[in-house]
C-alpha cells in the first residue's frame, strides 16, 4: 500500500510548497513541500521537482506505516498515517498510544481522537496543527477533510 491522493492533497495543502529555498525555524534550509535532504541555499526547483521530491521523501513515512501497523487498515487510514509520521517522526509514532490503540484493535473513532492530542509545540496548542489534525481524523474516517482547511 502506498498513499493516496487524498493523503497527498492533504500533506501539500498543509505544508504548503515554497520552490525557493529558505531556512526553516530550526535553521536547516528548506524547499519544496518540508524538504531538507539536498535544499541548499539559492536553489530553486519547478513545482514537478517539489512533487518529486515529496514523493521521496514520503517513502520512510510509508515504510514506518507498513512495518508499525500490525491490523488491517484502508487506504485512507494508510493515507492518513503517513501524513501523520511525515509531521511527527516515525520514532514519535512508534512510542504514540495513537499506535498502541490501533494496533489493540481499537474502534476507528477511538484511534482518530488520539490525533488531537499532536497538536502543540512547547506545550502550547497551534492552530495550524489542530486543523491539521482534525483533517487527519476526518480522512482517517473516511470523511471530507477539506472543511479544514480554513
Amino acid at each position: 500500500m502506498q498513499i493516496n491522493q487524498e493523503g497527498l492533497d492533504l500533506i501539500k495543502q498543509f505544508e504548503g510548497c515554497k520552490l525557493e529555498a529558505y531556512i526553516c525555524p530550526a535553521g536547516i534550509p528548506t524547499i519544496g513541500y518540508g524538504h531538507t535532504q539536498s535544499a541548499t541555499m539559492g536553489q530553486v526547483i519547478s513545482e514537478v521537482e517539489a512533487d518529486a521530491l515529496l514523493r521521496k521523501d514520503l517513502k520512510d513515512a510509508e515504510d514506518a506505516v507498513r512495518t508499525l501497523v500490525t491490523v488491517p487498515i484502508d487506504e485512507n487510514q494508510f493515507s492518513t498515517l503517513v501524513s501523520f509520521v511525515f509531521n511527527v517522526g516515525a520514532g514519535a509514532f512508534e512510542q504514540s498510544t495513537l499506535l498502541a490503540m490501533l494496533n489493540a484493535y481499537a474502534s476507528a473513532e477511538t484511534v482518530a481522537a488520539q490525533f488531537m492530542r499532536w497538536n502543540k509545540a512547547d506545550g502550547r496548542e497551534l492552530p495550524g496543527l489542530t486543523r491539521r489534525r482534525h483533517a487527519e481524523q476526518a480522512l482517517f474516517l473516511g470523511k471530507d477533510w477539506r472543511v479544514y482547511l480554513f
